[in-house]
């Protein structure tokens, strides 16, 4: 029996002695049966409790155990985190002792590895910092001083510093119970590449030179130091012949070209000076900190035979020109859109003159401006509203005298100006791509008039070079055509010079297009062109009509005659037909049959007239016959 027990029963057996003075034996006997029985049961109590005590230490050592473990692999988790960071990280107690440091501390501060201990103050980091050169000119006592408020209960803040060659970024937290966390991210190659970007966005990627945007930044600034008296020029730069070298060399050769072009300006200009590149090859130059207007000249004068000195790309000797327009500030500008504005219309009229040369901003160009503007304008409301006409003047057979065709001529009466000249009006047309709609329109109404004619009579319609670069010409026709039920045959297009000037492989693939549709081609103002001659190698024309220009010298002594009867006898030795424009005298068109001459129009034989005109000229006999003086009878 254990202890507990013995002392249960002794107090029972107490018991029953004492009352055994008292009671009989099988008294005695029952108490001592029952002591023993509730000892028994006490005995099975405690060793239950005492079981249960034992689960529950287990129990508890499990719990223990596995929070250990728990822990264990939290401080390896946080060691991986720290060791995988990009950012260095350090962790000071209140003692200012180095506590937590992941390898990546050194490497983004710059440090060699064994610069940072554990154990080490955060004066002796930063005397290790003074070391590798981070904080030049500084003692560590004063910095020391400074940083040490990183302590500071309740410090929280971010900044960025140069450490040596590297740009880093720190921010530090103080701890509640004291000490603090730091840690350090190497800016560097996001801040070179934001620089980079920056860049980029502020400059041109070809040359390197500002862009539209930085200029206009530029311009801002100075337009600000203009106010206060400092006045400067901005000079508008367009590069004469550029196109045709990219059209012929390539755009490598264009791209390498403008490089050499920007290598002279910057050689033209001083460092206070902005060069800029606005697209293409269109240049802008701010020239600040001088007298003015001199000093604009100076450098316009020292521009111009600058950038037209030949170069020498890839092998190839290239030459081209330059324009220049100056605007003068505040004077011509007081915003930069004013100033550009200025600068343009005195660049578009250097160009208007002759290229190669310079002008000034003067304010008639701006009203000049605005009433070309207002031209498009009526322009663009008289091709919608109908109020563009197509007159027909009468194309004369020499042979038979009678009329073969009509050359249709676009007119235009405006209310408030009256007749307006084509040579006005279609220059307009042709800058602003109206001439596209204008053109479609005419080859339309053309080929539809045409068709009430008889069948042997054709129409001619002029073609602008700006048509020529649309790739919807030729389907144009096509559809003009078949609109009208008109025969291919019965329509000819007139192009001069300038359409054969450009791409000379996509023009000739147009030009063939449409004569496979049937539609005859003449060269119109023959004679007026240096390269006119090569053209009739290139593409086999069906007519050439010789310029007004000669046929008004006719008889009048000069070479003339000789160059009439050059054409015509080259043409006719080509299997092409001659036709002369502007004879006016019957003494022209002796002349010109004479010499061979297939063709002709002029006043002699009738001026342009509308539509229905023209279809009673070809129901006259008289006018039909071609007679000069028919008109008269028209």
């Amino acid at each position: 029996m254990d202890g507990a027990l013995h002392r249960v029963f002794a107090r029972q057996l107490a018991k029953a002695t004492d009352a055994a003075g008292r009671v009989d034996l099988d008294r005695l006997g029952a108490l001592v049966s029952e002591a023993y029985a509730d000892a028994e049961r006490d005995h099975r109590r405690v060793d239950r409790a005492m079981g249960l005590m034992a689960e529950e230490l287990q129990a508890a050592n499990r719990r223990l155990q596995h929070l250990v473990e728990e822990l264990r692999l939290q401080n390896q988790r946080i060691e991986a985190t720290l060791e995988n960071l990009s950012l260095g990280v350090a962790m000071f107690d209140a003692g200012e002792r180095l506590v937590v440091a992941n390898s990546q501390l050194a490497e983004v501060l710059g440090l060699p590895p064994e610069a940072v201990r554990t154990g080490m103050t955060y004066r002796d980091a930063l005397a290790e910092g003074i070391k590798a050169g981070h904080f030049p000119g500084r003692d560590l006592d004063t910095l020391y001083a400074e940083r040490r408020r990183t302590f500071t209960p309740g410090n929280s803040r971010s900044f960025e510093e140069a450490r040596g060659d590297r740009i880093v970024a720190t921010a530090t937290r103080a701890l509640p119970g004291g000490g603090c966390v730091l840690t350090f991210q190497d800016m560097t190659e996001r801040r070179r590449a934001e620089a980079r970007i920056e860049h980029m966005a502020r400059h041109d990627a070809l040359t390197g030179l500002a862009n539209r945007s930085e200029l206009r930044t530029r311009l801002d600034a100075a337009l600000a130091r203009s106010r206060r008296g400092e006045g400067f020029a901005l000079l508008y730069l367009d590069l004469d012949r550029f196109k045709a070298v990219n059209d012929t060399l390539g755009h490598p050769v264009g791209d390498e070209l403008l490089r050499a072009v920007t290598g002279r300006l910057r050689g033209l200009v001083r460092e206070t000076d902005l060069v800029a590149r606005l697209g293409g090859d269109e240049f802008a130059i701010i020239q600040t900190r001088a007298e003015q207007p001199e000093a604009a000249t100076a450098l316009a004068r020292r521009l111009v035979p600058e950038i037209s000195a030949p170069y020498d790309i890839e092998g190839q000797q290239v030459v081209i020109g330059t324009s220049v327009g100056i605007a003068l500030a505040p004077a011509d500008g007081a915003t930069p859109d004013a100033l550009l504005k200025a600068a343009d219309l005195a660049l578009y009229r250097a160009k208007a003159e002759g290229r190669g040369t310079w002008r000034f901003f003067a304010p008639e160009m701006d009203a000049r401006m605005q009433a070309r503007r207002k031209l498009e304008l009526d322009l663009r409301r008289a091709l919608a509203e109908g109020d563009l006409k197509l007159l027909y003047q009468p194309q004369i057979d020499t042979a038979s005298g009678r009329i073969i065709g009509f050359e249709a001529l676009l007119r235009w009466h405006d209310e408030e100006r009256g007749v307006v000249a084509p040579a006005e009006f279609v220059p307009v047309a042709e800058e602003t791509g109206l001439i596209i709609p204008i053109g479609d329109w005419v080859l339309r109404t053309a080929c539809r008039e045409a068709a009430t004619w008889p069948a042997e009579v054709t129409v001619a319609v002029n073609v602008s070079a700006v048509q020529f670069r649309n790739e919807t010409l030729v389907e144009t026709v096509k559809q003009a055509l078949a609109q009208a039920g008109l025969p291919g045959r019965r329509l000819e297009v007139e192009v001069t010079e300038g359409v054969m000037l450009q791409d000379t492989a996509a023009t000739l693939a147009i030009l063939h297009r449409l004569r496979a549709l049937g539609v005859r081609i003449s060269m119109d103002d023959f004679g007026t062109g240096y390269s006119s001659l090569s053209y009739l190698r290139s593409f086999p024309f069906d007519k050439i009509k010789i310029d007004q220009s000669f046929i008004r010298d006719l008889g009048q002594g000069g070479d003339a005659r000789a160059i009439v009867r050059a054409i015509a006898g080259l043409s006719g030795s080509l299997g092409m037909r001659t036709s002369a424009e502007g004879v006016e005298t019957p003494a022209q068109y002796a002349e010109l049959q004479a010499e061979g001459c297939a063709e002709v129009q002029g006043f002699l034989f009738g001026r342009p007239v509308p539509s229905e005109v023209a279809r009673e000229m070809l129901r006259l006999p008289a006018a039909r016959a071609g007679a000069p003086g028919a008109q008269d009878a028209a």
